[in-house]
């Protein structure tokens, strides 16, 4: 059954060290600024932390990195130009690194929580990223095979939530979240805003509440006190914008 709690710490504060963290998010779009804050305070190191990207500026992920707290990245795009905390921890030998093609790090996330134990594909074939993996010629066509890729939890953001977990994202922050949501054994949710059960449209609705454990809506009391921006007062509503 989903938790609605009032604070970002309260929603992290079960999360111990080596653990493998899920966390949304495409760049800046979708990621939970405001949960990973609250990680970084909480103290939790030897993290494994699954990503589309290792972190960027001063914030979120990049300041997990920065601080220690992050023993591997599990992405598919490390670097860019304000990656810098990144790229001195893996120059200096203390950050390991899994690349992993986008795709192939959705699907993966994917097969985790639809039960299946392992996919081919191939996209990886014949280069360094199948290095001792299975690989078979399927039809003429080269292909690895991949594994699942799960989570002990997993940091989404979304829009809406209703009272029972239910999730509706905004456009394309969406991203990795309904994957990571079902591929996390517990998954933790900040969203703008709560509403009843019943008030979401149905058909709008991405991510079923059996996959969500913890809703924190974002208010001003709930994010933590170096939360990257600052929040606008949410109440539970009645209804919400479909």
């Amino acid at each position: 059954m989903t938790s609605i709690v009032n604070t970002t710490a309260e929603a992290v504060a079960d999360i111990e060290d080596g653990s493998t963290v899920l966390m949304g998010g495409f760049g800046n779009a979708g990621q939970p600024m405001d949960l990973i804050d609250a990680l970084l305070q909480a103290g939790a190191t030897d993290l494994t932390v699954v990503n589309n990207n290792a972190g960027q500026g001063e914030a979120g992920l990049a300041l997990l990195i920065k601080e220690g707290r992050v023993r591997k990245v599990i992405c598919s795009f490390p670097r860019q130009s304000d990656s810098w905390h990144f790229d001195a921890a893996y120059r200096a030998g203390s950050l390991e690194l899994e690349l992993v093609p986008q795709g192939n790090l959705a699907e993966r996330m994917r097969a985790a929580g639809a039960g299946i134990g392992g996919f081919f594909t191939p996209t990886g074939y014949g280069t360094e990223l199948a290095r001792g993996k299975e690989t078979r010629i399927i039809e003429g066509r080269g292909y690895v095979l991949e594994s699942p890729l799960g989570g002990d939890v997993a940091l989404i953001k979304a829009r809406t939530a209703d009272t029972h977990g239910n999730l509706v994202y905004r456009k394309t922050a969406r991203n990795f979240g309904p994957v990571m949501a079902a591929a996390a054994a517990r998954t933790i949710v900040e969203v703008d805003d709560v509403v009843e059960a019943g008030a979401l449209d149905p058909e709008t609705i991405v991510t079923p509440g059996i996959y969500v454990d913890t809703v924190v809506p974002l208010t001003a009391a709930s994010a933590p006190a170096s939360a990257s921006a600052a929040r606008h007062p949410v109440q539970i509503s009645e209804g919400a914008e479909a």
